[in-house]
């Protein structure tokens, strides 16, 4: 075992069992970071301490009505897995239905109170550690919920130990990657639902109203006050059980949230604008607690349950519900105050106590909402922490297994309170951007504008456009290039225009649903295997069309599952479904025609309503209420485009079975792949099916030109189309790739800036562009491949060095951390698209 911060001042380790290793502390300019160095019969690079010599303590919550428990034995055999030992207080997780013996078979060891101190290099906690537990601490590392505005006594004496604490509450809410250790979030969403759960076990009617026989039963009224994780849980819970539910927030930008989820946002007639850093609120002015407080006042007179959850990071929380207009609500009203802990929102609020007021109003003090629910708490907060601990290090080295503070991880520094005594919180702000520099006063008053410049521009760009078209015509070298560039241009104008239109709350299905149909490079895949006259030329077809069938089906399950994310309880039911008996009959229809060999252009024609409906289902995207639409539109005409291949080809029974079996498998993968895929992946997951679409394209185009008997007599159309197809496909394949890895956190957000970076990119570029020409020069089979091979490679690498350069939160598909307090593990939908948040257990919004 090794203790992280007791060391001596030669550096030796102070306990026995380890030879030929030393600890220190380094202390770059920058920051205080644990190293470690050896000797020299012992010389190992990699920075930090390997898992295999470090043991995570965890032991048994102990604060006054807490069940929960900061591991569970699926945490805990992922922290056994790479290598850490873990000890496990005897009955620590007991009151979460976590027997000693599950810990025990996820590879941990059950010990006394006093061997889990004592033994652990790093503990983790939920509650913060009592001054007993510090004491036995010492100068081991903790991890916990510690809320250091809050407990400065509890600093200090960690600094006096040279203990390393990290606070679970401070994580960084801005950033994207750290919502996966956020477990305020996660914890504020179960009291949120358990919130409700509390006040209808109190309440004497049904929360849904009814008709019956016997009389009419009103709906139950709630409002929620402070629409964060908590409230919007709540919000959910109580318009899913069929009560009317009203909500405030001092954050204007929530009115969007609680809206889509069918509660009314009440709103003050003054107007100002409560949100603060990090997604929190900030404190208000006098004038508008004036105006909060009438308003309130009369909402109080007609509910019947009341929730609040306004809380305010390292303050007091805020009265919001004063005794008068507690007394103003009816008989057998209830009130459940979530801020008790910290001084109550409501102020006949009794810390975990019920009482019941003179009128008959039963109001709820309980902190432990979170607790009642230890099971599902605990794994989740196990989650976030286990997930927090295996990042440190990792996460910024790359050098998997082994522990090391490096503060230029954002989420590490952000949480590091204390580092071998000295204090690190809070974290230092990041640089705000620099000043816009001022327009002299004189010059912009002297400033003429040129209303002409712009028509003049844009004169000019007509004119280029049109002399470039033209100049194509002037180089083309035969007909079908003509006619190529036709569909080309034209393909190109319909996209743009059908793209324009699409909402901006809708950009992510759309993103999907394209890529989805992108899989169309399946149909060259099936046209090479037609026509295949070698086993290297039927594996890349096959690779070609399994992979585009895996993108398709995958594509088109993440996109419903990105629209369900819309879909609200209150919403009429939908019928989507009689559009495939439509679909169904056009296939029935063309495959008639087609196997009847009477109607030889029908196939021209099943292609030209292919492409129709592709195209509805991307300008189906427009809106909201047609969006479910345009994907059953995309996947109808996917379906007949890959029937009209096959009506086309007319292939023989071998080459059909072969067909079908390629695509079934490709289906049922990605089928399994979309199914399983949860909302906070749906990004990168797009990004990981599209990089198959770019592995498709170029085998495909590969196999085209391997596949041809003479290359050097192929045409040009042909050449170009093979040349550029590759290319593209590489190009995609890489970017998407790194796109999948900045989204998913296995690649560091951080923007690629080497100094070089556009050279590299020139050269790159210049280098694909010189292969390029030869392959349009007609060259022999040997010189064709290598020249395709070398296309391949450098776009391929330039394609992943531009993508590289993109900062992670610059990324389509990055979620937005702006908006930190959406519902956490209820209900999923997309509400509007800049609210994205809570990556770890949410079910959020999605911005592409």
């Amino acid at each position: 075992m090794i203790r992280l911060a007791s060391l001596t001042s030669a550096g030796s380790i102070t306990r026995s069992g380890i030879r030929h290793i030393k600890h220190r502390i380094v202390a770059p300019s920058s920051s205080s970071l644990i190293s470690r160095s050896f000797s020299k019969e012992e010389d190992v690079k990699p920075k930090g301490i390997p898992y295999s010599k470090l043991t995570v303590g965890v032991p048994k919550e102990r604060y006054p009505l807490e069940k929960r428990v900061a591991a569970t034995p699926e945490t805990v055999s992922k922290l056994v897995k790479p290598g850490f030992s873990v000890l496990i207080e005897k009955g620590a997780g007991a009151p979460s239905y976590f027997s000693d013996a599950d810990y025990e078979a996820a590879g941990a060891k059950i010990v006394d109170t006093d061997d889990v101190w004592k033994g652990s290099d790093i503990v983790m906690k939920l509650r913060p550690p009592t001054n007993e537990e510090l004491n036995k601490l010492e100068n081991r590392t903790i991890i916990s919920f510690l809320y250091p505005a809050q407990n400065p006594e509890l600093l200090q004496q960690l600094q006096d130990q040279k203990s390393t604490a990290f606070a679970m509450d401070c994580i960084p809410r801005t950033l994207s990657r750290g919502q996966t250790y956020d477990a305020l979030s996660s914890q504020a969403n179960i009291s949120g639902y358990r919130a409700v759960v509390e006040a209808s076990n109190e309440f004497g009617r049904f929360f849904a109203g009814q008709m019956t026989a016997a009389g009419k039963i009103p709906p139950c009224k709630v409002l929620v006050v402070g629409t964060g994780v908590a409230g919007l849980a709540a919000i959910q819970t109580a318009k899913n059980m069929g009560a009317i539910v009203r909500a405030f927030d001092v954050r204007p930008v929530t009115k969007e949230q609680v809206e889509a989820m069918g509660g009314h946002f009440l709103e003050v007639d003054v107007k100002e604008d409560g949100s603060g850093a990090g997604g929190y609120a900030k404190e208000m002015s006098k004038e508008w607690h004036a105006a909060a407080a009438k308003m309130l006042s009369k909402q109080c007179e007609e509910v019947d349950i009341v929730i609040t959850t306004a809380q305010i990071p390292g303050r007091k929380a805020p009265i919001m519900i004063t005794k008068d207009m507690v007394a103003k609500m009816k008989s057998g009203s209830v009130t459940v105050d979530l801020a008790a802990e910290s001084g109550g929102n409501i102020e006949t609020t009794v810390k975990d106590e019920k009482i019941i007021t003179d009128n008959g109003v039963t109001c709820l003090g309980y902190t432990d909402l979170a607790s009642r629910l230890p099971t599902t708490s605990s794994s989740l907060y196990s989650n976030n922490i286990s997930k927090f601990l295996l990042s440190i290090g990792p996460q910024t080295t790359k050098v998997k297994d082994y522990f090391y503070i490096d503060h230029e991880d954002d989420a590490v520094r952000g949480m590091l309170a204390v580092e071998n005594g000295k204090l690190m919180w809070p974290a230092p702000m990041p640089p705000p951007p620099a000043a816009p520099a001022k327009k002299d006063q004189k010059s912009a008053e002297s400033e003429v504008v040129d209303y002409r410049a712009p028509y003049a521009q844009g004169a000019k760009r007509a004119g280029y456009l049109a002399g470039g078209v033209l100049a194509v015509g002037c180089i083309s070298p035969d007909p079908a290039f003509s006619a190529m560039f036709t569909t080309f241009a034209l393909s190109n104008i319909i996209g743009v225009q059908v793209v324009l239109g699409v909402t901006h709350a809708l950009h992510s299905p759309l993103m999907a649903v394209t890529n989805a149909i992108s899989g169309t490079t399946a149909l060259g895949g099936m046209h090479l295997l037609a026509h295949s006259n070698s086993a290297g030329v039927s594996a890349l077809a096959a690779a070609a069309t399994t992979l585009s069938t895996v993108n398709i089906v995958g594509g088109f399950i993440v996109t419903k599952k990105m629209l369900d994310m819309f879909k609200r309880p209150t919403d009429p039911p939908e019928y989507y479904h009689l559009y495939g008996i439509p679909a169904a009959g056009s296939l029935a229809f063309y495959t008639a025609g087609s196997m009847s060999g009477h109607v030889p252009e029908i196939d021209s024609a099943a292609a030209t309503l292919a492409g129709l409906l592709c195209i509805g289902g991307i300008g189906g995207l427009s809106s909201q209420s047609t969006a479910r639409l345009g994907a059953a539109s995309g996947q109808a005409g996917v379906a007949l485009g890959v029937a009209s291949t096959l009506g086309h080809l007319h292939p023989d029974f071998a080459t059909t079975a072969k067909i079908a079996t390629l695509m079934g498998i490709g289906g049922a993968a990605g089928k399994y792949i979309g199914d399983r895929v949860e909302p906070t992946s749906l990004p990168q997951t797009v990004a990981a099916f599209h990089s198959l679409v770019g592995i498709a394209a170029s085998a495909a185009a590969v196999g085209d030109f391997a596949n041809a008997p003479v290359t050097a007599e192929l045409d040009k159309v042909h050449l170009a189309s093979i040349y550029l197809a590759t290319v593209i496909g590489s190009v995609t394949c890489t970017g998407s790739l790194v796109a999948f890895g900045k989204l998913d956190g296995r690649l560091t957000s951080a923007p690629m800036q080497h100094p070089a970076r556009d050279r590299i990119n020139m050269g790159l570029g210049a280098a694909t562009l010189g292969a390029g020409a030869v392959v349009m020069g007609g060259p022999e089979f040997g010189t064709g491949m290598a020249a395709l091979g070398g296309a391949l490679t450098t776009s391929g690498l330039l394609g992943w060095h531009m993508t590289a350069s993109i900062g992670g939160a610059d990324m389509p598909g990055t979620f937005n951390p702006r908006e930190a307090d959406f519902v956490d593990g209820l209900k999923k939908r997309v509400i509007n698209s800049s609210l994205c948040v809570e990556m770890n257990s949410g079910h959020h919004c999605i911005e592409l």
